[in-house]
């Protein structure tokens, strides 16, 4: 399915079937850190704890002047209505050829597929840019959802990052 890039209101918006992607600029994401819908219609009326915390990061990025337009946070909205099912982004913008992807569903969001569409449109707009050949992702060892995902699409586990499983996807995601 092929993956549709726009911007709306100088946001990056990234389209795929039932998925779209919404940039959410630091404006939104400190009132997202803040536990607010950000002018959002959430599945579960707010934003979940790790979109909170991403959220968060957007907000210490830009406050540090390290923040770069498209390598932040977006909401994963469902196309046909809007609503907001959870948040996933990277964890900066490209270092040395490579970005680090992160991904959260809010409870009601869980069990559908929209971490693996979203993972996977994220993958392939990253490694559609010319200064991106690698995509990073980290999970507990406990978290087999969130390893089912990376592996759905394509990603190899590599070396531990302390107490994380690490993995890596070198090309497009599947």
């Amino acid at each position: 399915m092929t993956l549709h890039a726009s911007l709306d209101g100088g946001r990056l918006v990234l389209t795929q079937g039932r998925l779209t992607l919404r940039e959410q600029l630091p404006q939104d994401a400190a009132q997202l850190a803040d536990g607010k819908p950000a002018g959002l219609t959430w599945i579960d009326g707010v934003p979940g704890e790790g979109t909170i915390g991403a959220a968060s990061m957007t907000v210490a990025a830009a406050a540090a002047g390290l923040y770069r337009p498209g390598w932040g946070l977006f909401a994963i909205q469902r196309t046909v209505d809007g609503t907001a099912v959870g948040g996933a982004g990277f964890h900066g913008p490209p270092d040395g050829g490579s970005v680090e992807i992160g991904y959260d569903l809010s409870a009601s969001g869980r069990g559908a597929g929209w971490a693996t569409d979203a993972a996977r449109a994220l993958c392939q707009w990253a490694l559609s840019q010319p200064e991106v050949d690698l995509v990073r992702a980290t999970t507990e060892p406990g978290n087999a959802p969130s390893q089912a995902v990376l592996a759905r699409i394509g990603f190899q586990q590599t070396a531990d990052r302390g107490d994380l499983w690490a993995y890596e996807l070198r090309g497009l995601p599947v």
